[in-house]
Parts: structure tokens; C-alpha cells; sequence
């Protein structure tokens, strides 16, 4: 791929384009050891050889997180007065990063952040039916009969009942304990379905998103890169119909 001196520095979060712009004119960048004082020049980001102020300049198209996103911390990739999940990916390289869905302020759990736009559409269409496993605790025993209403679809009061979903009981008590996977992602899906059976949710953390499980060495707030397998297996899996 080729790109723009200019667009290659700014994509890699060194500068605006115009203080990049300044920059290159000043002499400050080489390209494969010549010194480039036009920001049109056009770099080939997998071949040439780019040093910024005597640092090489690896050129990312993509890049991938893994989050465990803590509660209070809202899921959008901008916000002029609350804390995004944008704002706790420290040593991310480009500016356009944002989150493959959106998890409530008080939701912890797996969040995946990346620019690439396409695998986040794949991701999130009701068409492809992704799997997102949650784990919530439940404020009322849940019983077989919620299991069985969740497994058939519910009315949450959508123009269409909810897709079934496999609700699982891990305890049974005044305070329950379940994992349930969906297939869409409604807005406030869990806690309305709960509602629909006449519970509510107190605790909610999100496991997994189609192959990809949330990392139980990150502590909420914590990140990582997804691995290079990750990212293969991810975009392998959503690529099919």
C-alpha cells in the first residue's frame, strides 16, 4: 500500500498533518536514508524505510486491544467530560481506534478496540448471529422456566422477540448466578430480558465476543494487543456467512 509521507506520520500519532507537514519540511525525516522534504512523497508501507527524528517509523494499518473494561468508564472513543475505554489504551499508535460495540457504564468485561472497520460491522450485524458470553449475578432465584423463556426468544418490547439465547444457572438463590450467550446485541439486551421474567441484574461482565475470550490475567481497566493467531482466528471466523 502506498500513502502519503504526511498521512503515514499522522496515522502513527506523531503530529497533526500540518505540524507533520512543518516537520518534513524542515528535514527532520528519511526515507530508506534520504532526506524527504516533501509531504507528498509517496511512502510503500510494507517496503520503505521510515525514520522520524532519528526513530524508525513502523507503519500500522490495523491495530487490535484487548480490554477488560472496568464500570464507570463509558464505551465511545470520544467524550468531553467522562472517561472512554479510548482514553485507557495508552500506547496505542493511530488516532481512530474505537470500540466493537458498546458495553453499559457499569458493565465490566471484554471489549475489543481496533480501526478496522470492516471486522467491527462482521462482528456486530445481527446476520452473522455472534456469539457474546456474559456471566451476571441476578437479583431473585432464577429457575428451568428461565431458562426455557430465554431459550424460546423474548418480548423485550422490540418491534421483533429476541433471538434465543442460552441461559445457563450457575447458582440458584435470593441472589443467582448465570452465564448466558446471545446473538445480538440490543440495546440494555441482558438487563431486559431479565426484566422480561421479572429480575434485575446487579452484576454484569461480558466473556466473550464470537472467538475471542476475555484474558483473566487483565484486571479491569487492563489492556493488551491481541495476538497475531487472535487477530487470524477473529477475522477468520467472522469472514464466514
Amino acid at each position: 500500500m502506498k500513502i502519503r509521507l504526511d498521512k503515514y506520520l499522522a496515522d502513527m500519532g506523531l503530529g497533526t498533518r500540518s505540524q507533520i507537514k512543518k516537520e518534513i519540511r524542515s528535514g527532520q525525516i528519511t526515507v530508506n536514508g534520504i532526506s524527504i522534504c516533501r509531504p507528498e512523497v509517496k511512502i510503500d508501507t510494507g517496503q520503505d524505510k521510515v525514520i522520524f527524528h532519528g526513530e524508525p517509523v513502523t507503519y500500522e494499518e490495523y491495530e487490535y486491544f484487548m480490554l477488560n473494561k472496568p464500570a464507570g468508564v463509558i464505551s465511545a472513543a470520544s467524550d468531553c467530560q467522562e472517561t472512554t475505554v479510548i482514553d485507557l489504551i495508552r500506547d496505542r499508535k493511530r488516532d481512530d481506534l474505537f470500540p466493537v460495540g458498546r458495553l453499559d457504564k457499569d458493565t465490566e468485561g471484554l471489549l475489543i478496540i481496533t480501526n478496522n472497520g470492516e471486522l467491527a460491522h462482521r462482528l456486530l450485524s445481527p446476520k452473522k448471529h455472534v456469539d457474546k458470553v456474559y456471566f451476571a449475578r441476578i437479583n431473585g432465584r432464577v429457575t428451568q422456566s428461565d431458562v426455557d423463556n430465554f431459550s424460546r426468544g423474548m418480548d423485550i418490547g422490540d418491534e421483533k422477540p429476541t433471538l434465543p439465547a442460552d441461559l445457563v444457572i450457575c447458582t440458584s438463590d435470593e441472589v443467582s448466578e448465570i452465564r448466558l450467550t446471545i446473538r445480538e446485541g440490543r440495546f440494555h439486551q441482558v438487563k431486559r430480558m431479565f426484566q422480561a421474567v421479572g429480575k434485575e441484574v446487579v452484576y454484569l461482565k461480558r466473556l466473550r465476543m464470537g472467538s475471542i475470550a476475555l484474558d483473566e490475567s487483565l484486571k479491569p481497566g487492563e489492556y493488551r494487543r491481541l495476538t497475531e493467531e487472535e487477530v487470524e482466528r477473529l477475522c477468520s471466523q467472522e469472514r464466514k456467512p
